[in-house]
């Protein structure tokens, strides 16, 4: 297979808003992280799960406004690893993409167990649970999503309309159907103390928000396709924008319909197989497939989106020269980078190949998520620090600015962090080791990095907006106002 340099670049203009916006949706998996999800929250915090979504969803949306404005900034398919590196610290700035790599490649984990149980609880369903059985069309569904992503980003942006409008009409109309029937007779009568912030313990509230933020995770990827982007500086942030309140939406719907029809016993017991259950008691046994069919296709589709965003970020490091070089190389036809999307899919497979040996599907997800979240929590914060430091000269000039650019991404980060260490202790031995220690990993090859000196990514200086400068100047509406 040949491949060209890293000169020549992704496809550029091959995105449009629409697409962006699909992608941002679909990055977040609405059925997916339903499904796989609602069991752990539910199971950590009880029926105040809204609550854990609306007071985690506040403060995530700083963290979006972080990303609009730092890629109006830059157009970078690194997004936060260059971001964080070049306003903030480049070590960090290392770090920071690192743990979007690991979070990602356990994720493709995690990711592949829902494809293969809904495929199996159609075709076999006495295999459903089987871990073996999971773990074997599983991964089949991961080798066919990852050569659809080597294939171009039209291909995989014209696959993505389809899986996710299907998911979205699905979810929609069985949202709203859901309210109706489990309201007219609720296992669990509607209260609004479910979304209240009083928690009964801040363990409690911490061990939520870390599961709500995992619920979140992904509408970034249209931050790392900016660069394949139409106005690649401001259509990704808008997409990112659109997207996460849309999901936002999605997901209050179906955790307050789920908490109507289900006990928590029930919701306990489904695991991860929540809305393949609410399909059943919504529409019976028979039509009740129809919900399995949009955790399928969610499934599929988040896997794409994370293999294209972890893809992007070892093209754009690669690059750098941060790692080598080889990961910046791009197929002569697809304009992909192939050989990146071949070492993750490698790696990834060994992975969920190894997550056999522990003793159900369910531990593996719960241990996972746990772990995602505080991958994600690090490097989300980074970022909403990160455009704090990079318009600091600006950030008291206007009332939007204050809101936008100071307020509330600096609420975001504080709150990001302050849940990532106090869950720690909580989350046990194989979520910690899993969730920090492959962050910690990524100093080996950050100092690998800084001591072949075949980058000046470690040396160059930090980069800030400055209003004084013709070029910032001159760009100033465009870079600031929404």
């Amino acid at each position: 297979m040949s491949s060209t340099t890293q000169k020549e670049g992704l496809q550029k203009n091959s995105l449009s808003l629409f697409d962006s916006i699909v992608m941002a949706i679909a990055g977040s998996a609405p059925a997916y992280s339903i499904s796989a999800t609602t069991a752990v929250l539910i199971g950590a915090v009880g029926l105040q799960a809204p609550a854990a979504l609306l007071w985690c969803g506040i403060p995530m949306l700083g963290v979006v406004f972080a990303f609009l404005y730092l890629n109006r900034w830059q157009a970078n398919s690194g997004a936060s690893y260059a971001w964080v590196g070049k306003a903030l610290n480049a070590d960090l700035g290392f770090l920071s993409g690192w743990a979007l790599i690991v979070s990602a490649t356990v994720f493709m984990v995690a990711g592949s167990f829902p494809a293969g149980s809904v495929t199996l609880s159609i075709v076999a369903p006495s295999l459903s649970s089987n871990l073996t059985a999971v773990t074997i069309v599983g991964g089949l569904w991961f080798l066919l999503i990852s050569f659809l992503v080597m294939m171009g980003i039209r291909v995989t942006a014209f696959v993505q309309w389809i899986m996710s409008g299907i998911e979205i009409v699905i979810l929609l109309v069985s949202g709203i159907v859901a309210l109706f029937k489990f309201g007219a007779h609720p296992v669990n009568p509607f209260s609004w103390s479910w979304f209240s912030p009083t928690f009964s313990s801040s363990a409690v509230f911490v061990s939520g928000a870390l599961i709500a933020t995992f619920y979140y995770w992904g509408w970034d990827v249209a931050a790392n396709l900016n660069e394949e982007t139409k106005e690649s500086r401001r259509i990704p942030g808008l997409g990112a924008l659109v997207g996460i309140i849309f999901v936002f939406a999605l997901f209050e719907l179906f955790t307050v319909a789920t908490q109507l029809g289900m006990s928590t016993k029930d919701i306990g017991d489904a695991s991860s197989n929540v809305l393949q259950n609410m399909g059943v008691l919504l529409y019976g046994k028979t039509w009740g497939n129809i919900m399995v069919l949009a955790v399928a296709l969610s499934t599929i589709a988040t896997l794409e989106t994370t293999l294209l965003q972890v893809t992007r970020t070892l093209f754009a490091m690669g690059r750098d020269g941060v790692i080598s070089r080889k990961f910046a190389m791009i197929h002569p036809k697809w304009r992909t980078p192939h050989f990146a999307s071949i070492v993750i899919t490698i790696f990834s497979l060994l992975l969920f190949l190894l997550s056999n040996f522990l003793p159900s599907v369910s531990s593996v997800m719960t241990n996972a998520i746990n772990a995602i979240g505080l991958q994600v929590v690090f490097y989300y914060a980074l970022a909403a620090l990160s455009v704090l430091v990079y318009y600091r000269k600006i950030l008291f000039k206007t009332a939007a600015n204050f809101f936008l650019l100071f307020l509330f991404p600096l609420i975001a980060a504080v709150f990001l962090i302050i849940v990532g260490i106090a869950d720690i202790p909580n989350l046990g031995p194989v979520a910690d080791g899993v969730g920090i220690g492959l962050i910690a990993i990524g100093i080996i090859p950050m100092v690998w990095g800084r001591v072949r000196k075949q980058t000046d990514f470690y040396q160059q200086p930090r980069e800030f907006y400055d209003p004084n400068k013709p070029e910032h100047t001159a760009s100033a509406t465009d870079a600031i106002n929404p």
